[in-house]
């Protein structure tokens, strides 16, 4: 066993168990739902099929980063117990959380001088963010000592893609980001948006593309483009979606079909319920190894 924990958010969206199955700690988000507070726990609260339901029914969500306080508490569990801390957030282009934990930090290494924590922003999110985790888990199993799996980390966080794409605008002009206007006329086209996390971590919209069927091809293109080694990737692939399995199941079968050599099946996560707030059902999202992100 390792000398240290390695923690993330819920945010990483992955499930439960595999979150235990990989020893990786974790610290739930905040959300509303109604106006009733709920942690961000992976669907133990409510079901994502329930959440998604409701959300698209029209209550109203709100979410809320880990605050100093909250973090803090849950780094001195560890510490207070003997283990050093390697952490990572949730990207800071879309979320304070970094700061947050940063500042939770300087406060814990003050009371417990003689350990070790270090804090990486992931330049991540959702199951992009877990499957970083995930193969920083199989380097901690590997023998990595903290300082090399942090340093790794910085090194090789940008290499990670996340590729996006929206069946349903309703979400994308309650929150802002698509206009009344463009998103009826959208709407109406069939639009679908493609996105992806940049450089800085920020979700960027790339095209507009016309028809589920048409995006679900486009997305799969990104990956042959950007993959380490395009078709011949042989990393894991992960999704998540929310409320659109089958939309998810038609972009894994096409990868599995047109990647020979992925190192397993493409695993299929839920958006879980803080980035789901902001995206609503019918988001799928696919995450792969490739080229440092450069814009």
């Amino acid at each position: 066993m390792s000398d240290y924990i390695l923690s993330c958010c819920s945010t990483a969206d992955l499930s439960k168990e595999h979150f235990e199955a990989r020893d990786l700690k974790y610290i739930c988000f905040h959300y509303k739902l109604n106006g009733v507070d709920y942690a961000d726990d992976l669907g133990q609260s409510i079901s994502f099929d329930e959440f998604y339901k409701r959300m698209d029914a029209g209550e109203d969500t709100q979410t809320s980063q880990v605050n100093v306080s909250e973090y803090l508490e849950y780094f001195e569990n560890f510490l207070s117990a003997g283990k050093d801390i390697l952490h990572l957030t949730l990207s800071s282009g879309i979320s304070g959380s970094y700061n947050s934990a940063v500042n939770a930090a300087k406060i814990a290494k003050e009371r417990y001088p003689e350990r070790k924590i270090y804090i990486v922003d992931s330049l991540a999110a959702s199951s992009g963010y877990g499957l970083l985790m995930d193969k920083l888990a199989d380097l901690r199993d590997g023998g990595m000592d903290i300082e090399e799996l942090r340093d790794w980390a910085e090194e090789n966080k940008l290499r990670l893609h996340h590729w996006f794409f929206s069946s349903d605008l309703k979400f994308f002009i309650k929150g802002g980001r698509v206009s009344k206007t463009s998103g009826a006329i959208g709407t109406l086209l069939g639009i679908c948006p493609l996105l992806n996390v940049d450089n800085g971590g920020h979700l960027i919209a790339r095209a507009k593309i016309r028809s589920k069927k048409k995006v679900i091809q486009e997305i799969e293109k990104r990956m042959e483009e950007f993959a380490d080694e395009g078709l011949d990737y042989s990393g894991k692939c992960y999704m998540c979606q929310s409320a659109c399995y089958e939309d998810a199941k038609a972009v894994a079968d096409i990868i599995e079909e047109r990647f020979a050599n992925l190192n397993g099946k493409v695993e299929i996560n839920n958006i879980g319920t803080t980035i789901g707030s902001h995206t609503g059902p019918g988001t799928v999202a696919l995450f792969f190894w490739g080229r440092k992100r450069e814009d």
